[in-house]
């Protein structure tokens, strides 16, 4: 079991591409400068977005993958089979849990280390940021792996079509739906209500990879790609309200986050 994990682990890093990795950075940029984090203003934001692909990735490889090992092997292979949209409830509840509790722990760390009390927009921000790396890792690793099937622009203009670009616009708009739940929860967590919003964001995050089961199995062709985007798009507008919505001025300065 421990190679398994350790495989699963390394896989993410496998056939590096460097059009994959540089895709995946855009995608990120474009989607978190939405937020206008100060990377600048607080050097320790780069420290949140690099931590956050690793313990999110470990948490998916020793944390998930062996849960998700041992209910398939209590569970018979004709139960997935007649019962499958059923069994892939609770289990994409599961993943979504995990991923999303350790893309806040950066937040969470911080919080506890200014004494629980920061602005909820600073809030929204740092888990904007920590969300932006996991998502843009995940990404690169799509990427990478369309990219070793050996992709290339001119058989997508003249042969494949959409088709041929589905894959990146799919982890396009899954790039802005990871920046946004986390950033829920980062929200949530400031304003003294972490657990409800962990909830919201993961129900959310679930709501986005079960639709896209359903999807696949009830109405394939363009359905999915276009069911990814709405989600993305609806949650990311919430966010960014939250974000930028005017609030009521005060003179505490852990209060005065742009």
């Amino acid at each position: 079991m421990i190679d398994l994990m350790v495989k699963s682990f390394v896989s993410f890093f496998q056939y590096p591409s460097a059009w994959g990795i540089g895709l995946a950075i855009g995608f990120g940029v474009v989607w978190l400068a939405c937020y206008r984090p100060p990377l600048f203003k607080k050097p320790w934001l780069w420290a949140v977005l690099v931590s956050s692909p690793f313990l999110t990735l470990a948490a998916s490889s020793f944390i998930l993958f062996p849960l998700m090992q041992a209910i398939d092997h209590f569970l018979r292979q004709w139960v997935l089979g007649y019962w499958i949209l059923v069994v892939l409830i609770p289990l994409v509840l599961l993943g979504v849990l995990v991923l999303e509790g350790s893309k806040l722990v950066p937040v969470v760390v911080y919080w506890w280390r200014s004494g629980k009390n920061i602005d909820p927009k600073l809030g929204l921000v740092i888990g904007a940021v920590a969300g932006a790396g996991f998502a843009i890792f995940s990404a690169q690793h799509q990427h990478n792996l369309i990219f070793f099937t050996g992709w290339n622009w001119a058989w997508a203009v003249h042969t494949g079509g959409f088709w041929a670009l589905a894959g990146f616009w799919e982890s396009f708009f899954t790039v802005a739906a990871q920046i946004a739940f986390s950033a829920l929860a980062g929200y949530g967590l400031a304003r003294g209500r972490g657990w409800q919003f962990y909830l919201i964001a993961s129900g959310l995050h679930a709501l986005l990879n079960y639709g896209r089961v359903l999807l696949v199995a009830l109405l394939p062709d363009l359905h999915e790609e276009i069911y990814i985007a709405a989600v993305a798009v609806a949650v990311t507008a919430w966010a960014l309200w939250l974000r930028w919505r005017k609030t009521k001025t005060t003179d505490e300065p852990e209060k005065s986050f742009p």
